[in-house]
């Protein structure tokens, strides 16, 4: 996983990326907050945080963006099953007393996640 964010970060910081980064208004806290979840959800938080990383630097507040992106992609986690692997081991454990479908899951996941970062975002703005 590192080796292929190292390779992403190397290739990826050309002046076209970062223009696009710019006009994406990363320095935005609910545009980062959205794509930190949607990414963290895809490929999981660390390496999500990962692909952020050289772009942090050059917005215009990366302070206040490596909060954002500290908050949004750990509480992302929770949209899904997948979203951690903190829920798979739970769900995993707890399989011989109670069964948890992913659909089961989103129920809660989903309105709970919207929710907390919801608040963050209105935290950190």
């Amino acid at each position: 996983m590192f080796v292929v964010i190292a390779g992403v970060e190397k290739t990826l910081l050309t002046g076209d990326l970062l223009t696009l980064v710019k006009r994406l208004q990363l320095d935005r806290t609910g545009v980062l907050t959205v794509w930190s979840a949607i990414l963290s959800n895809l490929v999981s938080n660390v390496p999500a945080v990962l692909v952020f990383k050289p772009f942090i630097s050059q917005l215009n507040h990366p302070q206040h963006a490596w909060l954002t992106l500290a908050m949004s992609s750990s509480i992302a986690g929770n949209l899904t099953v997948l979203g951690s692997i903190a829920n798979l081991i739970v769900i995993e454990r707890a399989r011989h007393t109670i069964k948890i479908s992913f659909l089961e899951y989103l129920k809660v996941g989903i309105p709970l996640t919207l929710l907390t970062l919801w608040i963050g975002v209105l935290f950190l703005s």
